[in-house]
């Protein structure tokens, strides 16, 4: 079922990506005081009054600028209205209605698209009848907000989500949706994986494409299921990203890890697993990610009975802080074992965000058998109870007698038994240890 799509439009530096954040609830899009922060359109699925709909940031419009970059922007911002069923026109309460503002206005008003226009920056009283002004733009509907302090954004929301065409139910497959990075070196088939699922399925909600240099994303229903894969630019050793639009590759790779429920780490079979794999897998695991290893080109491969098992453990011996990521060998070109790598998808998503009761961690605690872990004397903590405090990742409280720090080996330990006992395949654990107090 088809979301229905808010696009959030304006000049430069009038606050769209802090609304953006705001709504979603989260820091995807960057923020900063230079004009032109955002060059492209961000993307991600938001709620409000148990309505979905994806709400898409655009960079600063200026029609004028015929230089490359504003060109660029403007033209990404004219394609987000044209996909939108309601637009958010952004203004600066602050600064008062500008030329660009007056052209803007008239641009959207002939979309004849649900316009709303947002006064931002509204946060005084005082301010009042500066926002009067901003009716001279001809458009009826005003919310004086401010998107940095959450003021008035209720207020927005409930009338954007009354333009929503009515229906019976939010599809649940929204409500699920899984997020997929798909990363790796440049020429691995990150692209090729991508288009393979796109054309196999023909069931894309709705692709939303950046340039080379930016993410991009596509949900995709596949099963019932809505993924939304994150296709990154190839990231390169340091040495050989000089240029910043590369180096902006790689900041928007990582940023796209962050956000993402599952990584794909993405090896090309017909080289050996390098550093770079291992460095690109690393970013991967600190981001907290659920992670697969994907061997891509499979295909191309003259293969005996131990080719497969003898690259695994290449792979394992490279990546060996992974040995919790399952491995998987397919070809982005033909579509080999891709339903497999959905199903892997699938399990790991669900496991990332899998909760265990206290009392059945403590019942599983007390047959660890902790003394199995080497520990130097002088190292050692006693450990009272554990807790689950957290989910995607999954994050463990550990209460012990005093504050040293736990040993390495003993961590280790643990995450591993905990990581066998409960299933916790392809996710990071992450142990976090208190000092229990004493009462009384």
């Amino acid at each position: 079922m088809k979301l229905p799509v808010v696009a959030i439009v304006g000049r430069p530096n009038v606050g769209k990506s802090t609304l953006f954040n705001r709504i979603c609830g989260k820091h995807k899009a960057l923020v900063g005081n230079e004009p032109g922060m955002t060059r492209d359109r961000n993307v991600e699925v938001a709620e409000w009054a148990g309505r979905s709909f994806e709400l898409i940031d655009t960079g600063g419009m200026d029609p004028g600028d015929t230089a490359l970059i504003p060109r660029h922007i403007f033209n990404q911002a004219k394609t987000a209205i044209q996909l939108a069923a309601s637009v958010l026109f952004v203004v600066d309460c602050r600064s008062g209605i500008t030329a660009l503002d007056l052209e803007l206005a008239k641009l959207l008003i002939q979309s004849s698209k649900p316009l709303f226009l947002v006064v931002n920056k509204f946060d005084s009283p005082k301010l009042w009848n500066d926002v009067q002004e901003f009716h001279e733009l001809g458009i009826n509907e005003v919310f004086p907000i401010s998107a940095e302090h959450g003021l008035n954004i209720g207020d927005l929301l409930d009338a954007v989500v009354r333009t929503f065409p009515h229906q019976a139910g939010e599809s649940p497959a929204a409500a699920r949706e899984i997020k997929v990075a798909i990363v790796g070196k440049p020429n691995v088939g990150k692209s090729t994986l991508l288009n393979k699922v796109v054309g196999e399925e023909r069931s894309i909600v709705s692709p939303v494409p950046g340039t080379t240099r930016d993410v991009v994303d596509s949900l995709v229903v596949r099963n019932g299921r809505v993924y939304r894969l994150l296709d990154t630019a190839g990231i390169r050793k340091k040495a050989q990203t000089a240029l910043m639009a590369e180096k902006l590759s790689v900041l928007m790779a990582r940023r796209s890890l962050e956000r993402c429920d599952v990584a794909l780490v993405m090896i090309d079979a017909t080289q050996q697993a390098s550093s770079l794999d291992a460095t690109i897998a690393g970013y991967a695991h600190e981001a907290g990610a659920a992670v697969i290893l994907v061997v891509n080109k499979w295909d191309k491969i003259s293969k005996d009975s131990y080719t497969m098992k003898s690259y695994e453990e290449q792979v394992r011996n490279k990546i060996r802080y992974l040995d919790y990521a399952p491995l998987i060998f397919v070809s982005a070109e033909t579509g080999q074992r891709l339903p497999k790598l959905f199903s892997l998808i699938e399990t790991v998503a669900q496991v990332r965000r899998m909760r265990v009761g206290t009392g059945e961690l403590n019942a599983f605690l007390q047959k660890a058998a902790l003394n199995k872990a080497s520990i130097p004397a002088n190292k050692q903590v006693k450990v009272h109870y554990m807790t689950q405090v957290g989910t995607a990742p999954p994050v463990f409280a550990l209460f012990t007698n005093k504050q040293s720090k736990i040993h390495f080996s003993l961590e280790r330990y643990l995450i591993n038994q905990i990581r066998d006992r409960f299933g916790f395949v392809g996710t990071p654990i992450i142990i976090k240890q208190k000092v229990e107090r004493k009462t009384g």
